[in-house]
């Protein structure tokens, strides 16, 4: 990654950009045909049409910040491929495979790994645990956080911190809405995070507060529309713009909110990082 060196106007601290490489995958085949998560209502389904424009303003916003986007076909049948961040783990050049919980979705695990290969990830680890890849794997720069409760098992975050030689941090999840660890948490840059601390249990709280003393806390009307769901270079933020005041927190703080829309994709309990995987 390259450094882009950004001065915040009118804040004391430097906030530095990072240059990053993301997966994204086209929602060509979006639907909400099924509901394994509390925000999918097949009843009312989901226009396809309006979460490709999302999309697609979701990947000019990466690119207008000097990102590479590298895209993976979509598959049909495989209507949440587009969620991106969930099929795999990337650190250092090694690949941490998913194995999804819901029959599903088993299939995007394989074609996630399958790219990645073709794309010159040659150390790829097939996962023997459940797990749902950077949904619930978030890397800082000296640890990863961890999720659990929902999705990924515990025995997952073992087989990835020995796959992957990166200390590993588990926190437990007990809200049904925030079902994933970055639909409740991201990560800043500089070893700091943003959360909303009542999507976790008690030990795993006080965990977060002993890690991240000056974390950014979101108020849960922002956690409730994923504004915790967002994606930070370590100074440009790109998150669901009906998280008002989350937004107006990361302004005062020094960094450079990106709004965009993704209420459609949400439909489906997405939102911008749901939609990307970094490739480190």
């Amino acid at each position: 990654m390259s450094v882009l060196p950004v001065t915040a106007p009118g804040v004391g601290s430097e906030r530095t950009a990072l240059r990053r490489r993301y997966l994204m995958c086209r929602p060509e085949h979006f639907a909400v045909s099924y509901a394994i998560n509390p925000w999918m209502d097949p009843a009312a389904g989901a226009d396809a049409g309006k979460a490709v424009e999302q999309w697609e303003a979701l990947r000019a916003a990466y690119l207008g910040l000097g990102h590479e986007v590298s895209l993976i076909d979509p598959i049909e049948g495989l209507p949440d491929m587009v969620f991106a961040a969930n099929g795999a783990l990337v650190v250092g050049g090694r690949v941490y495979g998913a194995r999804f919980t819901h029959p599903e979705r088993h299939a995007e695990g394989p074609a996630y790994a399958r790219w990645l290969r073709k794309n010159g990830f040659s150390e790829v680890l097939d996962a023997e645990h459940t797990n749902e890849g950077e949904g619930d794997f978030l890397t800082l720069d000296q640890v990863i956080l961890a999720g659990t409760g929902f999705r990924t098992e515990i025995a997952a975050h073992q087989e990835a911190q020995e796959f992957l030689g990166r200390p590993v941090v588990t926190l437990r999840l007990v809200d049904p809405r925030f079902y994933h660890l970055d639909t409740a948490l991201f990560a800043l840059g500089g070893g700091n995070v943003a959360y909303f601390p009542g999507a976790f249990s008690p030990g795993s709280r006080a965990v977060l507060e002993r890690l991240f003393p000056d974390a950014i806390l979101a108020a849960e009307r922002d956690a409730a529309v994923l504004g915790l769901n967002a994606v930070c270079d370590g100074r440009n933020v790109v998150i669901n713009a009906e998280a008002a005041e989350l937004i107006e927190t990361l302004r005062g703080r020094g960094y450079e909110p990106v709004p965009v829309d993704m209420s459609e994709l949400r439909k489906a309990g997405g939102g911008p990082k749901c939609c990307t995987l970094e490739l480190r």
